[in-house]
């Protein structure tokens, strides 16, 4: 191989690994909303108690995480430095943002509507994404990237669409919690790109988890007794130990690692995919049924996220 080619042999494995790594977490992901939708079927389960036991069972990972990202760096002989204030601040804000506030607004809303319209109100991240973008930092949004978003829109429109109807003012007042989970996490995707290319993404999912474990945790302090943690049926602790792993430690590391190669915008758009596997989760798990709709729907995606990748790749 050539001086020449080996870059950029190089840039291609680094973008279809960061592809693949924002898809991994995408899916794993949009397993939260069955498991908080089969969470609800039980009596006494609220937002507060549900996230307040996925980040308890969750924080010994992120601690861990920590822990081990330390250990890393100090044998590598190149220990972290110490945080700045401005780090600090960082570390809080998107612990904060990200994986508190767009976490409970999300489990508040599902409370109200279905899986289905919460994954989709939850898709105008992506456009968020891009739109702070360009009011933050006077990012471009490219021609292949609106072509891209628009037939992915089009294919979550065309599943959804059949799927979505009214249900009074509840309705509204959930889509309303689950369109402000979207705001927060637009925010706290447009700021960690920057934060994890100083601190690196083991170090900051780590970080920024805890402070997010440690929040829902205070929250529940100060509205629950504590004796009522986890008095709840064994079936909601083991659903919330599979959202705690499966849904929260993997994907946040998965979705982390895919920011700092391939940037929070592009593994926003790669992210697409996550509505989509919600559905075929949701024939499986919840006996929803499979129709010529979603076959459509999810080519639609796919196609849309390629178109997008694609270009991303080229020159």
């Amino acid at each position: 191989m050539s001086t020449a080619t080996a870059p950029a042999a190089a840039s291609r494995r680094t973008l279809t690994l960061g592809i693949a790594l924002a898809m991994a977490g995408a899916v794993a992901f949009s397993g939260k909303a069955i498991i908080v939708k089969l969470a609800y079927r039980y009596p006494g389960v609220d937002a507060v108690g549900l996230i307040m036991l996925r980040m308890v069972m969750a924080l010994p990972f992120f601690l861990a995480i920590v822990w081990w990202d330390s250990v890393r760096a100090r044998r590598s002989g190149v220990p972290h430095p110490p945080l700045t204030r401005k780090d600090q601040l960082g570390v809080l804000g998107l612990g904060f943002t990200g994986y508190y506030l767009a976490s409970f607004l999300d489990f508040a809303g599902l409370a109200y509507i279905s899986a289905s319209l919460e994954r989709l109100i939850l898709y105008l991240n992506p456009t968020l994404v891009l739109v702070l973008g360009v009011v933050l930092y006077g990012t471009r949004v490219r021609r292949a990237q609106a072509v891209g978003m628009a037939i992915s829109y089009g294919g979550v429109l065309l599943v959804f669409g059949h799927e979505v109807t009214l249900a009074g003012s509840q309705a509204v007042l959930g889509a309303l919690l689950v369109l402000a989970s979207a705001m927060s996490y637009a925010v706290y995707l447009s700021y960690s790109g920057e934060l994890v290319r100083r601190l690196g993404a083991m170090r900051l999912v780590g970080l920024a988890t805890t402070v997010a474990c440690v929040l829902c945790i205070a929250q529940f302090a100060l509205l629950r007794p504590l004796d009522s943690a986890f008095a709840v049926p064994q079936a909601v602790l083991y659903l919330s130990l599979l959202n705690a792993t499966a849904c929260t430690v993997v994907p946040v590391v998965l979705v982390m690692m895919a920011i700092e190669r391939i940037g929070a915008s592009l593994a926003a758009q790669v992210g697409m995919v996550g509505p989509m596997s919600t559905v075929f989760m949701g024939v499986v798990l919840l006996d929803e049924p499979m129709n010529p709709w979603v076959l459509g729907g999810t080519a639609l995606v796919l196609l849309g996220v390629y178109v997008v990748s694609r270009h991303h790749a080229s020159p």
